[in-house]
């Protein structure tokens, strides 16, 4: 795992640009840049892509039936069964290779996958836009994952807490870019020859994971002789598979990590309900501008893809600032148990306003600042969470909360929609109201963790 040399606490050079420039996102010392900057790129790639998916996703999904935001609310329930099945091969697959093979062969399928679909769909292969909205919600969520999980396992926590912003950074910045692009893109290329544009993102990503893992061998290689634990080898730490067991058992036999992951639950579930707001709100606007003849030429779902595109063109832009501006100073002057409060806080008051009136400027503004918030700030503390914990919960116990306890958050808001529109006859305001006890109840959460990273944090400073 990184260290810094004893020179690194020293201030970098005034002449030195580049790393004065890097003080905008974190403190990024002499000896780290490059390999901080690789990371960045890889996530940037890596949520470019994840942009490209989910604008595709989620109009192809939404303009599929009437009910399209309806059906995308449910079929959480299905991605959420699979994921269990895919983080248990994944927990498998993890334990019988190294780290980079790992990352490799995962990023691959998600490729081909690709290639298929955009094959499939030039065969008009029926119910596809079903069966690409799970595969693109397990995409979204094991690909950023593992990527951090191979970050956490480079750092130490003291340096990981403060280069992870600037590697957010570059997540913001691809989020920015991919929803920017795609935008631009759709009425040139449609949006189903945008599959073939992530997937050469997510190729020149493998890339740079080999290149990163060639420079930790080098440099534990130059180690000096008895720096670290015994056995403590580029060998030992970088080329060894995980030791056996499932993410599952890890979560649950950790109180630490139960707690993250129940967390977790809340959060996605409070989010999710928001988007059903959202969905909602966009069907509405698509529908009246068909109406109207205002579409300028393109059917419902390319109208859609371009909505969402600009949505999340628009979010990402709040998430870049919050990114570039302030998460390095939160995480310096908070800490990440203090930071760790600021997303819960602000979705209970965001959703407390839009109980009085959920109108469509406020829950535009609402989903805009409860996502910017998330995607920035929460994204780079769900990072160094991970850093006081092993390297087998770094990999498969983190794989296993971003994914399936990510989507129990989206089983819980398909059984609140269901019953709401079912049989509760549940306005707009309604859901925001169950999002304002959501949110306290996350509060709380927050304080459980807090108190059980103190005792990790400490019982691991006894141990060094």
């Amino acid at each position: 795992m990184e260290t810094t040399t004893p020179n690194a606490g020293k201030a970098a050079s005034p002449s030195n640009l580049f790393y004065r420039a890097l003080k905008i996102f974190g403190d990024i010392r002499p000896g780290e840049g490059l390999t901080v900057l690789l990371l960045a790129l890889n996530i940037f790639l890596i949520m470019t892509n994840y942009y490209i998916v989910k604008s595709i996703r989620d109009a192809w999904i939404v303009s599929f039936s009437k009910k399209g935001p309806y059906i995308k609310s449910l079929l959480g329930a299905a991605i959420a069964i699979v994921l269990i099945f895919v983080v248990k091969a994944f927990s498998r697959l993890a334990s019988k290779v190294p780290r980079q093979i790992l990352i490799t062969e995962v990023t691959l399928f998600f490729i081909v996958s690709l290639a298929v679909f955009y094959v499939l769909n030039l065969l008009n292969v029926p119910l596809l836009a079903v069966f690409f909205f799970i595969w693109a919600g397990i995409a979204s969520l094991l690909l950023p994952a593992q990527l951090w999980g191979f970050a956490n396992d480079i750092y130490t926590e003291d340096v990981g807490k403060r280069v992870f912003p600037f590697i957010a950074f570059g997540a913001a910045f691809g989020s920015v870019w991919g929803s920017t692009i795609t935008g631009w893109l759709i009425p040139v290329l449609g949006r189903f020859n945008m599959m073939l544009v992530g997937a050469v993102n997510l190729g020149i990503s493998i890339g740079l994971i080999w290149i990163v893992h060639k420079r930790e061998i080098r440099r534990l290689e130059r180690k000096p002789s008895g720096a670290g634990p015994p056995g403590e080898t580029a060998k030992h730490i970088t080329e060894q598979p995980l030791k056996t067991g499932g993410g599952f058992q890890l979560v649950f036999k950790s109180r630490y990590l139960l707690y993250i992951a129940v967390l977790i639950i809340f959060l996605n579930w409070v989010n999710t309900n928001g988007q059903w707001m959202l969905d909602n709100v966009f069907k509405g606007a698509a529908a009246e501008a068909i109406k109207a003849g205002t579409t300028g030429g393109v059917d419902e779902g390319n109208y859609l893809t371009m909505l969402y595109a600009n949505f999340f063109r628009n979010v990402n832009w709040v998430v870049l600032l919050i990114q570039l501006f302030m998460v390095s100073r939160i995480f310096k002057w908070l800490g990440v148990r203090g930071a760790i409060f600021l997303f819960p806080l602000i979705s209970l008051g965001g959703y407390a306003l839009a109980s009085f009136g959920a109108t469509l400027l406020i829950v535009q503004w609402v989903k805009t600042l409860e996502n910017g918030t998330d995607y920035s700030l929460m994204n780079t503390i769900r990072g160094a969470l991970y850093l006081i914990t092993t390297r087998e919960e770094k990999y498969k116990a983190k794989a296993a909360i971003d994914t399936v306890f990510v989507r129990v958050g989206d089983v819980l808001s398909a059984a609140t929609v269901f019953l709401g529109s079912s049989y509760l006859a549940f306005k707009m305001e309604n859901y925001a109201q169950l999002n304002v006890i959501c949110a306290a109840i996350w509060v709380f959460l927050a304080l459980l963790i807090v108190r059980e990273h103190k005792k990790l944090s400490a019982r691991r400073q006894g141990a060094a």
